[in-house]
This record gives C-alpha cells, structure tokens and sequence, in this order.
C-alpha cells in the first residue's frame, strides 16, 4: 500500500511531539529530584517522599528517584515501634529498593539499602528470619564485589546477634529450671554448650571467618575487630575444655586493647585544613 505524504508528514510531526513531551518530562522529573532532595536535606520527608513519587511517575528510569524514595521511607522506619505506619515505612522501602532491583540487579545501593532495613526491622522484636534474609543480601553483595570489607563486617555482626540471642536464651531457660543458677561470664553447663554448639557453631565460625575478611581489607577497622572480640566470646562458649575457651576469651581481650589502641591513634590525627 502507498503511503500519502500528508499522512508521513502528520506521523512524523506526531513523532517529534512524542520525543519532545519525553524530553520535557525528563526535565521535569529531575526537577521534582532536586526538590525531594532539598526536602530530604531538611529532613522533611513526607514532603520528599512525594517528589520523588512524582520524579519516578516522570521519567521511570531515574534510578535516582527511586533511591532516594526508597531511602526516605527507611528513614522514616522506626526500630522496634509497632504502628502499623512504621511497619509500612519499613515495607515500602524494601519494595521501592526491590523494583529497582527488578531492572538492575546488581544496584549495590539498593542490595544494601534492603539489607539495612531488613536488619534493623529484625531487631526489636527479635526476628530470626529478617537477620537471616538480611545476611542474604550482604553476601550478594559480596559476590557483586567482594573487595568491600563492609558486607562482610555486616555478615559477622548478623551472626553474632543470632549467636548472641541464642545464648542468651539458653542461659534463661537454664536458670529457670536450675537451683544453681549461672551468671552471664559463667561457661555454660556442658549439656547446654553441646545444644549451643550444634545449633549455632557454623553460624560463630561463619562471623568469625567474616569479620576477619573484613580487618584483612581495612587493616584499622575497629568496628569489625570490636564485634570479633564479642564473637570469640561466643565461641568460648562452645568449647569443651578449659584451655580452649581461656585462649578464645584472651583473643577477645587482645581485640579490645586493639580497638582502644586504633580509636586513640584516630582521635589524635589533626585534621588537614
């Protein structure tokens, strides 16, 4: 069939108009960006969020809109308050960050951006589940690159709460039903450490083994030797002989000295003007 030139013409004009309202709206949803950033700068968040919300009606493929909406309902995700708009704040980041995901899967912002909340969700009230999901995407981040010593600090502190809850509980659950009662420093009773061993021993290997990556890529990261330091005491606690656990406990105490040492060394760095 022949095309009539007044109808390529009329197509083409049609066209323009098409990639200019594109163009336009691109303008426009880096504008709305902007202003949800200053909002966000000057912690009003509620006015933010609704900037980006538009920014991303805008234009869909401004991954930046979506961080920063995603971000702005993390930040105003309360740990541990139970109404159910926080709760909301906190699920509605993990899904912006997750549709961000959906088209760029390996968006390290946004594998850590869930990672964070899921945490932070998992805390008060303790939730295994959230602390071991969370842990997944830390390690994804960790095959994504692996030359970052923070998903694997990450990974140790997660395994340390689940370790750490874990023990806890035992020792609870062990002086309520015991007439000698064991104090938080004291071994645990030998039947108990075997339960703790089997379930939590991996989990304590697998903290250990991280954080110590992590110190091997930041040699002066004293948050990561801090956490090593409360996991080998964690590890005491699996250990069936009195030698094994002094010597856990005095790699702990060693950690301490270290991190004192690394905190004092950074207080007394002037500053470069």
């Amino acid at each position: 069939m022949q095309r009539k030139p007044h109808v390529i013409f009329l197509v083409a004009v049609v066209s323009v108009a098409f990639v200019a309202g594109v163009g336009c709206n691109k303008l426009r949803a880096r504008d709305k960006l902007n202003k949800g950033v200053n909002a966000y700068k000057n912690a009003q968040f509620d006015e933010a969020i609704e900037d980006f919300k538009q920014a991303k009606e805008l234009d869909p493929t401004l991954t930046n809109a979506q961080l920063y909406l995603a971000t702005a309902y993390a930040s105003q995700y309360i740990p541990g308050a139970p109404s159910p708009d926080n709760i909301r704040n906190g699920e509605q980041a993990i899904q912006e960050f997750k549709n961000i995901l959906d088209t760029d899967p390996n968006n390290l912002a946004a594998i850590d951006g869930i990672g964070s909340i899921l945490y932070n969700m998992g805390g008060t009230p303790f939730d295994e589940s959230k602390f071991n999901e969370s842990k997944t995407y830390h390690e994804k981040h960790i095959q994504i690159k692996p030359t970052d010593p923070e998903p694997y600090y990450w990974v140790g502190v997660i395994d340390w709460s689940l370790s750490y809850h874990a023990n806890k509980e035992m020792r609870d659950a062990y002086n309520r039903s015991s007439k000698k009662p064991i104090k938080e420093s004291d071994p645990l009773p030998p039947a108990v450490a075997k339960q703790f061993a089997d379930k939590y021993g991996s989990i304590i290997d697998d903290g250990i083994e991280n954080l110590n990556k992590a110190i091997s890529l930041r040699p002066d990261y004293d948050d990561a030797m801090a956490y090593l330091n409360l996991m080998y005491r964690q590890k005491a606690d699996l250990e069936t002989t009195t030698q094994a656990r002094n010597e856990d406990l005095q790699k702990a105490d060693e950690l301490v000295d270290q991190v004192k040492a690394i905190k004092q060394k950074k207080a007394n760095i002037t500053p470069t003007s």
